[in-house]
């Protein structure tokens, strides 16, 4: 496994250095380009009770009086010690901001993977299984609806039909009102947590859907597949036997190169769900351009989608021999 996996985790990690620096210089410059002044953001309504002297304490006080490349030479130097600079708009420093929101946005993008892997690839296979009947059109026809739908109107819908209409999940939050998440128990957050997975997990249900049917049928319509048939392999165990473990491969590779496209579909999520983790931080440090803490999620969010690539990259070499063997070569 070595012979692989050595050589994979260096040229990753050569990618990584090089595209840290790169990604921070771009994002840098487009909240410096921003149309919004932090202090004006900072003050709001208090803008008449706050005269220009005072404004220009505060752009001191967050380093905002020199260039923008100086801001950023003096930011990536104190990155590199660990220090991420502090937060305007939570008045605390950057990394613990995101150590304090990042569990309850992995709880939601965790339990979105699993939920959308299960569904996608069952319904996957399902489709394959029954191809040109009714079924199939309709799942396809599902497919691509969720490909088409934003997911912040997802999680609008599914407020006003399950929260407010039926009235069988609360519409906001992560603990019920008046208690902390960290006080709360697991069952009194589950149900909170139920409305913003379903949301989440329909970014990734309509690629599983439609690439798993395709595998599945690929493999149905192979030599293999006719070969075995004509021993008198009957259809639905050779889509659910032989044709699963064919697609599911593909599937998890599939699936886990795009767990970023489930953390950006978190951020809408969280926003409209009132969800306490790094999406809902997102929106209020844009609106606050709040330099130093978008700096620091999207480097961390940045870890996040190269460890879910560097994950598929790993299991498309387990799952397929050949891969290892042009890995070697």
């Amino acid at each position: 496994m070595t012979g692989w996996l050595i050589p994979l985790l260096r040229d990753r990690a050569i990618r990584l250095l090089w595209l840290l620096p790169l990604a921070a210089a771009g994002l840098f410059t487009l909240v410096s380009v921003a149309p919004i002044d932090p202090v004006q953001a900072y003050v709001g309504a208090r803008v008449v009770l706050v005269g220009p002297e005072q404004r220009e304490l505060i752009a001191a006080a967050w380093g905002l009086d020199v260039s923008a490349p100086e801001r950023f030479l003096l930011w990536a130097r104190n990155a590199l010690s660990g220090d991420l600079g502090d937060s305007i708009t939570f008045n605390a420093p950057v990394a613990q901001v995101i150590a304090d929101r990042f569990p309850a946005s992995l709880a939601l993008v965790g339990a979105a993977f699993v939920l959308s892997f299960v569904l996608g690839t069952a319904l996957g296979l399902i489709a394959a299984a029954t191809r040109g009947r009714w079924p199939d059109r309709i799942i396809r026809g599902v497919a691509v609806v969720l490909a088409a739908s934003p997911g912040f109107w997802i999680g609008l819908l599914l407020i006003a039909v399950f929260a407010v209409g039926l009235g069988w999940l609360p519409p906001c939050c992560a603990a019920p009102p008046g208690a902390l998440a960290s006080e709360a128990g697991l069952a009194e957050r589950l149900p909170h947590l139920a409305l913003p997975v379903i949301a989440v997990s329909v970014v990734g249900i309509s690629p599983l859907i439609l690439h798993t049917r395709q595998r599945l049928v690929a493999f149905l319509e192979s030599p293999a597949a006719t070969h075995l048939a004509a021993h008198g392999a009957r259809p639905v165990w050779l889509a659910f036997g032989p044709g699963m473990r064919h697609a599911l491969g593909p599937a998890i590779t599939v699936h886990l190169a795009g767990a970023g496209e489930l953390f950006g579909g978190s951020v809408l999520a969280e926003a409209v769900f009132a969800w306490p983790g790094l999406g809902q931080a997102t929106v209020r440090a844009a609106l606050g351009a709040d330099a130093p803490l978008l700096m620091g999620i999207a480097l961390a969010t940045l870890l996040f989608v190269f460890a879910g690539n560097l994950l598929a990259d790993i299991a498309a070499r387990w799952l397929d021999p050949r891969l290892r063997t042009e890995a070697r070569q």
